[in-house]
């Protein structure tokens, strides 16, 4: 897998790890997750700028939002009980079919 995926990644995690701190937050009441959220974000931007080098804005960011609803999604079930009815699950779906398909098929991703 080249870097720039490998950075994209670390992108996609660090994202998800900070919006879920931010629901632990309650609003930035308690301090523990709200220093996250910060650490988490800026991480996130610091690695998707990484990737910016080698691959188009849109593409990256296609990729790291997709994902990152895909992540949070998944993290909202296991973790809060928060279900997700079938139009949702539908999208999210779709979602994934286009990160596969530009990550397949796209010579604009930089492969």
């Amino acid at each position: 897998m080249p870097v720039h995926y490998l950075t994209l990644l670390v992108a996609v995690a660090s994202e998800i790890i900070a919006t879920s701190a931010l629901a632990a937050s309650q609003q930035f009441t308690r301090i523990g997750p709200s220093i996250l959220v910060v650490i988490g974000y800026a991480a996130s931007f610091y690695f998707l700028s990484l990737t910016l080098k080698v691959m188009p804005v849109g593409i990256v960011y296609a990729i790291w939002s997709g994902l990152g609803v895909i992540g949070i999604s998944v993290i909202g079930l296991i973790f809060l009980g928060q279900r997700l009815d079938l139009p949702a699950v539908f999208g999210m779906a779709l979602i994934v079919a286009g990160v596969l398909v530009i990550h397949l098929f796209s010579r604009s991703s930089g492969h």
